[in-house]
């Protein structure tokens, strides 16, 4: 096995690093997509509730269930407001789990990249060594021949 050189090690840092960002990444795009069915169930709800009130306007209610609906409407309409905050927050803690992402993305291709140099460099010189010895010996043995 080849001994492994600096740039391999900080390829599978990088690597692993990409790894657990990829992880973070996918756990903030999960948490925005429930918050956001969170904030439909909450509208869904809301739409019903209207709807129940109007028919219950429409066949007669007493002031005090009236009173009833309306209270709880605004506190669905809050709960809304405040999933709405919630579902914003999901959305940017998404957008900068995102970033770190293609950062330790772009590092992780850029250590590949001086890691393939190297190894083409490598390749190179041991490819020139191979040809030096060739010649040297095509030589010796031309010499000998004489």
């Amino acid at each position: 096995m080849a001994k492994q050189t600096v740039l391999d090690t900080l390829l599978e840092l990088a690597q692993r690093d990409t790894d657990d960002a990829a992880k973070r990444l996918g756990v903030a795009i999960k948490a925005a997509e429930e918050t956001e069915q969170k904030l439909q169930m909450l509208l869904g709800y809301l739409e019903d509730y209207a709807q129940k009130l109007d028919s219950a306007q429409r066949a007669g209610m007493t002031p005090m269930a009236y009173a009833n609906f309306i209270a709880f409407m605004g506190k669905l309409e809050h709960a809304i407001l405040g999933q709405r905050e919630i579902v914003k927050h999901a959305h940017q803690r998404s957008a900068v789990e995102k970033g770190l992402w293609q950062a330790s993305e772009r590092k992780r291709v850029s250590y590949r990249t001086l890691n393939e140099r190297a190894a083409t460099e490598a390749l190179r010189l041991e490819n020139k060594r191979d040809q030096k010895q060739m010649d040297e010996h095509a030589a010796r043995q031309a010499y000998y021949k004489r």
